[in-house]
């Protein structure tokens, strides 16, 4: 075989097709059913070119390490794009990655890429022009709960309701699904970030210690709660945090159990109870009658603090599940759709 004619096989060999999870904290890829790229939203630019130098896990390990050389960004904020450029050289970096480096020259990529659905028309112009700019040409948006139910394996197309809340790390997307469409949705800026954001502050009051955004989401990891009172085989052991006092900056360690954590995150999910209960308020009688009898699915990185499901169930008086890996759900859902983008009518072109 030919030099040319290797290289026309191994062009039209390429991947044409994958579904993107862009998410405020991690930036998911599947391409052949396999997630084949699963990285932080953060991206390092030099200051001086503004060239990235650095993408995914290793643009985090510089995230406020940097010196006045490079900036690290998150391209995303609040589940929209806030630095366009940065985040058209993110989706670059990270598609480049499909292919060990190597750029992506194929003519007709088809991507599918899962949106807030609270998104503007401004906001899903800024995502299909940043995926055209990194690559794309047949371009699908998909509201992430609608991902996130196809994720879970409902089926959305069905004459039936069915509600899921997907806490990401910028928003808190609450959806009531039926027949391919979202009957009533809910999208607030309140999710992960908001939570990291908290135990930063309550650290500071509650101990005179300065924690990193980095440490705030170990702290959040390791002990992050719903509930003050886990059962025991639920109750993670005190995480210990080192860092300077706040006033003195001698160094301290401070034990963190997960009933504080528990107790500075009170306002904020109290807020995405509320969120739930406004929604249900709107749902129509018949598709709440399935609601009831179904549940209603927790996704996104927010379902994994622990006990919330119990607390909805408590206070909603209608039952939780968590999904099978819910960081994962908008990803798988977005990966089923590019498949069935002829039968799937809800997707945005």
């Amino acid at each position: 075989m030919s030099i040319i004619s290797k290289y026309f096989q191994n062009f039209f060999s390429l991947k044409q097709e994958i579904a993107i999870d862009l998410g405020t904290a991690n930036t998911i890829i599947i391409c052949n059913d396999e997630i084949v790229v699963n990285e932080p939203s953060v991206v390092a630019l030099d200051r001086h070119t503004d060239m990235m130098t650095a993408v995914g896990g290793k643009a985090k390990l510089m995230y406020e390490k940097t010196n006045d050389k490079i900036r690290v960004i998150r391209p995303l904020r609040d589940g929209v794009i806030a630095d366009f450029n940065a985040c058209e050289q993110m989706m670059r970096g990270l598609i480049k990655m499909l292919h060990g480096g190597k750029r992506l020259f194929s003519p007709s990529l088809r991507m599918v890429i899962g949106v807030p659905s609270g998104s503007t028309e401004v906001e899903l112009r800024a995502v299909r022009d940043s995926a055209e700019h990194a690559g794309g040409r047949d371009i699908f948006l998909l509201y992430e709960p609608m991902a996130a139910a196809i994720g879970v394996g409902i089926d959305v197309n069905a004459p039936e309701g069915n509600m899921i809340v997907d806490i990401g790390g910028g928003t808190t997307e609450i959806a009531v699904l039926s027949l391919g469409g979202l009957v009533s949705n809910n999208s607030i800026k309140m999710a992960g970030d908001d939570f990291t954001a908290d135990i930063q502050e309550y650290m500071s009051r509650q101990h005179n210690v300065r924690v990193s955004e980095r440490m705030a989401e170990r702290i959040k990891i390791a002990v992050g709660a719903a509930l003050t009172d886990l059962p025991p085989e639920m109750a993670p052991e005190d995480y210990v945090v080192d860092g300077p006092n706040r006033i003195t900056a001698m160094p301290m360690k401070v034990p963190v159990c997960y009933q504080e954590i528990a107790h500075c995150l009170e306002k904020s999910i109290a807020r995405i109870e509320q969120a739930v209960i406004n929604a249900l308020e709107s749902t129509p009688p018949e598709l709440y009658a399935d609601i009831v009898k179904n549940g209603i699915w927790l996704t996104g990185g927010g379902a994994l603090l622990r006990g919330i499901d119990k607390r909805l169930t408590a206070k909603i008086n209608i039952p939780f599940h968590v999904a099978k890996d819910p960081l994962l759900c908008v990803a798988r859902g977005t990966g089923i759709a590019l498949k069935n983008v002829e039968n799937f009518t809800f997707l945005m072109r």
